[in-house]
């Protein structure tokens, strides 16, 4: 074997345990995008963002092993990509453009070295497009994969778009897919890693679940437009609304006739798995789409669609994870009843 092929090689199976912090970084580095507001990237203590509005937002989030990815369905550009969009849509649910962030990593000694290289390509592949620098981060050693995330967003002016502006008589309207993801998941358990290969909507329901595809520049175009209130979806609608309402102190009716479209798109595969669409699209989290307010009348951005309405206050906010009103009933109610599925979304901490 001629010594480039040994030394290539002996690459493809290097183990993070093999290299030092500092050889790591400089495989790293390079493959990150530096980002169109970026003064300063990697390098010093810390980067330097332009932040010309004077103010900016930020946002951060984590990904675990064996809780929120499994290696073995995902590869690591799926992950780097995942971890990225969950923290963009955070920052677009604001009204904000995502400007930068930095990725902490903790690697066991085992994970290969190629499979890091791999989710710094998920990174720049889900970052470069929208300008979005990968800036900083750090590494550090321990016995599985996390990667977290921190994100920072420029609001170009604009009064950010808070949970709590919702009112009664406002209609409720979404971007992006609903229960995609959820589906993804539930071919992936049934079938293992090579899920999706029996048809065409098969295999997009499992690119959902493992690259989330939020609509990043709607939530800016929501805000300039009126939006009185918005939030990422990915906790799952029925328990992301929840928090709307909490904070705002009102109800949402959900219609089912308005939820048809996302109905109809899983309904073949629902029945398939032997689930519910409808359980897809209320309590599936993880697409990352976005979920606003806007007044009775407004012109909303055309890559929305009307779901519901919002409905009379209903009290106080409420103890955060509490998913009644005051009056005992639903906050979050479909066709005027509550939703008949069970629980509302994901808990970190509890039961779904």
């Amino acid at each position: 074997m001629r010594p480039e092929w040994r030394r290539r090689a002996s690459l493809a199976f290097m183990r993070v345990g093999e290299l030092s912090e500092e050889q790591l970084l400089a495989r790293i580095i390079p493959r990150l995008p530096a980002g169109t507001d970026t003064l300063l990237g990697p390098g010093d203590d810390a980067a330097v963002i332009r932040a010309a509005d004077g103010r900016f937002v930020v946002s951060t989030d984590v990904l675990v092993e064996e809780r929120h990815f499994v290696r073995a369905w995902s590869t690591g550009a799926d992950v780097g990509w995942r971890a990225a969009m969950q923290n963009l849509a955070d920052v677009a649910a604001m009204g904000a453009r995502p400007t930068s962030l930095v990725l902490s990593l903790v690697l066991p000694d085992d994970v290969e070295v190629d499979w890091v290289l791999d989710l710094t390509d998920g990174l720049a592949q889900a970052c470069g497009p929208h300008g979005v620098g990968v800036v900083g981060g750090d590494l550090s050693g321990g016995p599985a994969i996390v990667a977290a995330v921190t994100v920072h967003g420029d609001l170009a002016g604009r009064a950010p778009v808070l949970r709590s502006g919702a009112r009664p008589g406002d209609v409720v309207v979404h971007s992006g897919v609903l229960g995609h993801s959820a589906a993804g998941l539930e071919l992936l358990r049934a079938q293992g890693p090579t899920a999706g290969g029996g048809s065409a909507d098969e295999a997009a329901f499992v690119r959902a679940y493992r690259r989330p595809d939020p609509p990043l520049t709607d939530g800016p175009a929501a805000a300039g437009a009126g939006a009185t209130a918005m939030m990422d979806v990915s906790d799952g609608l029925l328990k992301d609304l929840g928090r709307i309402a909490r904070a705002a102190g009102v109800s949402i009716d959900l219609r089912t006739r308005d939820l048809g479209p996302a109905l109809d798109e899983l309904d073949v595969v629902a029945q398939a798995c032997d689930a519910s669409a409808l359980g897809w699209v209320l309590t599936g989290g993880e697409d990352h789409g976005l979920v606003a307010t806007f007044p009775a009348g407004a012109a909303y951005p055309a890559g929305f669609r009307r779901i519901g309405v919002v409905g009379p206050a209903v009290g106080g906010g409420g103890e955060e994870g509490s998913e009644e009103a005051p009056d005992g009933g639903p906050r979050v109610t479909l066709d005027g009843a509550a939703a008949p599925v069970g629980g509302s979304g994901w808990d970190h901490f509890g039961s779904s």
